[in-house]
């Protein structure tokens, strides 16, 4: 019997300013593919928190005159408050404050310096304070005397103090043995494989994995003059939540390997290659995959304060709604690419797809039972081939969903689902149901069985991405949450005649634009 465990996690966010659209969007993501996993019959782990350790926390606190902890309780409410706000579904919120984590991170340090994998050192280097990371010489430029990361934009500053060492150079080989034979698919998509095989195959320096220059963090143990680095101490969240370091725990037994971190690409080298060097030199058994997303972009350019172009998700949010965010992001971003984003996109989004579309199916469908058969299911009576062939259509396509899914192409997942949508609309418009009342009452009532059956599977399709609209649908239905399955759609008379259909409300609002 296959395993049906599964465990995703969104990046452990870094709480310094307020959630942005980036945020916004690595959390949807991953619920979906927490939310469909669960309707096909899965038992899921989602994970999602806050990194509160390190330099930037620390000084951003002293500039506020707050104590490091009340000011990071702060923060990280907002990002808890998030998750509520996007309708996410996470099983837990981790933080590394949480003592929980402090002894998955000591254990961690324990099994890296049992292995010998840590030693000590004097580290001189560019270190970036808001990204929290080091860079190479070849990694930094110089403008208007200032030096910057050429990945990430950000400062850099000449550091230079007694350090603990991870062997990372020694890990090289291993790592693209198992990037390259042993794990294949570990780093999707396959542009971002490219990008961490190319860069580990330059050679790997061996890795700075503690600070003295600062105290906010967790102790190096026996040498608390040392604070653990804040990778090593913000990867190790992943077990945490799964109370590590005890294996014979039950969430720890169950759920890893993780089947999936969803990340920006910005951080895919600390999660691709730092983090599964740690654990393989912790003997402790690798993540199945890791896949990187893009940015979200606004104007074509990454949004910024100084260009004016922020989208806010709780704005958006706030002026259409969060369904609307949810399905707009999944379909209008192409996953592992950079997306561009406008309120004019969105808007024609949420117009075509929902309002004119699944909308529009429902309402059509659910007033015309409403006048015709007093709002309860027909009986359906002799099914035609044109019938089987709609019925067939996504009952047939199940296979190929679930493997998009598990491939993370969700974008063609929706596509497909929206694509049903609009052959049920067809089915409808071309069947004609208000034409046949008048010469063959039998055959609407079929054609009413056959649709309303394709907007209950439908509905179950697209509940990982809009989930609050079609909870309302099958509400309508009266349909059990336990029966909201993906097994229930090959089930194409679930439906029972004269069951009531509910009146729900119009489901999305067609938006009119002002020019």
């Amino acid at each position: 019997m296959p395993n049906k465990n599964f465990y995703i996690t969104t990046p452990i966010y870094y709480p310094s300013g307020k959630p942005h659209m980036g945020h916004a969007y690595s959390s949807i993501i991953a619920d979906i593919f927490a939310r469909f996993k669960r309707i096909d019959g899965f038992n899921v782990m989602f994970l999602t928190g806050t990194d509160e350790h390190g330099l930037k926390m620390q000084r951003e606190a002293e500039k506020k005159s707050k104590d490091v902890k009340t000011f990071c309780d702060e923060l990280s409410l907002k990002f808890k408050d998030l998750s509520t706000i996007l309708n996410l579904s996470n099983d837990d919120f981790i933080r590394t404050t949480e003592k929980r984590h402090h002894i998955s991170v000591l254990d961690i340090w324990s099994r890296l310096e049992k292995s010998k994998d840590i030693y000590l050192a004097k580290y001189k280097g560019w270190y970036s304070v808001s990204d929290e990371a080091y860079y190479d010489e070849d990694e930094i430029e110089t403008k208007n005397n200032i030096k910057y990361s050429i990945l990430s934009g950000s400062k850099v500053e000449w550091v230079e103090e007694d350090s603990y060492f991870f062997k990372l150079s020694a890990w090289q080989e291993k790592l693209l043995k198992f990037y390259e034979n042993e794990n294949p698919s570990f780093i999707l998509p396959k542009s971002r494989k490219n990008e961490v095989v190319q860069f580990v195959k330059r050679g790997l320096k061996d890795l700075s994995v503690s600070r003295t220059s600062f105290s906010w963090g967790i102790p190096v143990p026996k040498n608390s003059k040392h604070v653990i680095y804040v990778w090593l101490d913000a990867l190790t969240n992943y077990l945490s939540a799964l109370n590590f370091p005890n294996t014979d725990d039950k969430k720890y037994k169950s759920f890893w390997p993780a089947d999936v971190h969803i990340i920006g690409k910005d951080i895919l080298r600390f999660h691709a290659i730092y983090w599964p060097a740690f654990l393989m030199a912790a003997k402790i058994p690798l993540p199945k995959r890791v896949y990187g997303h893009g940015w979200i972009l606004s104007d074509e350019k990454k949004m910024s304060k100084s260009l004016g172009n922020i989208l806010d998700p709780l704005e958006i949010i706030k002026n259409f709604g969060v369904d609307e965010l949810r399905y707009y992001l999944t379909k209008e971003v192409s996953l592992g690419n950079d997306g561009n984003i406008s309120l004019d996109s969105l808007t024609n989004c949420i117009n075509n797809d929902l309002a004119n579309n699944y909308g529009n199916l429902c309402q059509r469908v659910f007033s015309f039972l409403k006048k015709n058969c007093d709002s309860k299911v027909p009986a359906c009576n002799k099914i035609q081939k044109e019938d089987e062939i709609l019925l067939n259509n996504i009952i047939n396509y199940l296979p190929k969903l679930k493997n998009l899914i598990d491939n993370q192409e969700i974008n063609l997942y929706l596509k497909k689902v929206i694509e049903f949508s609009f052959e049920a609309n067809k089915y409808f418009n071309d069947l004609a149901p208000w034409e046949l009342k008048k010469n063959n009452p039998q055959r609407m009532n079929t054609v009413l069985y056959v649709v309303l059956n394709q907007i209950r599977s439908i509905s179950i399709l697209l509940y990982p991405i809009i989930p609050i609209s079609t909870s309302k649908v099958l509400d309508a239905f009266g349909i059990d949450k336990n029966e909201r399955q993906i097994k229930s759609i090959e089930n194409s008379s679930f439906l029972k005649p004269g069951v009531l259909i509910k009146k729900t409300d119009i489901l999305f609002k067609k938006i009119e634009n002002d020019n």
